[in-house]
């Protein structure tokens, strides 16, 4: 189960609140005004996640290029034609 922790507390207690709270190597919420605001994760599953964004943007690439949605062209024409308005 997720834990939360007030902005308050993490204002007083500091890195103790977090550490308290993520005992158990789970991701903890901060709450602000009783909504969660953030989410802080250890980084080993910050890492892995940011691995699995990666690979996503792999496939779609790989996918864009077999579909031939892609352009080839210059750079003077790419900066064209990403800056028409």
């Amino acid at each position: 189960m997720s834990q939360i922790i007030t902005a308050n507390d993490l204002k007083t207690r500091g890195v103790s609140a977090i550490n308290d709270a993520s005992s158990e190597g789970r991701e903890v919420f901060v709450s602000i005004r009783g909504k969660n605001r953030y989410v802080i994760i250890p980084v080993e599953k910050y890492n892995y996640l940011r691995e699995c964004e990666l690979d996503a943007a792999i496939i779609e690439t790989r996918n864009d290029i077999k579909t031939g949605k892609y352009h080839k062209e210059s750079v003077e024409k790419h900066i064209k034609r990403i800056t028409r308005v």
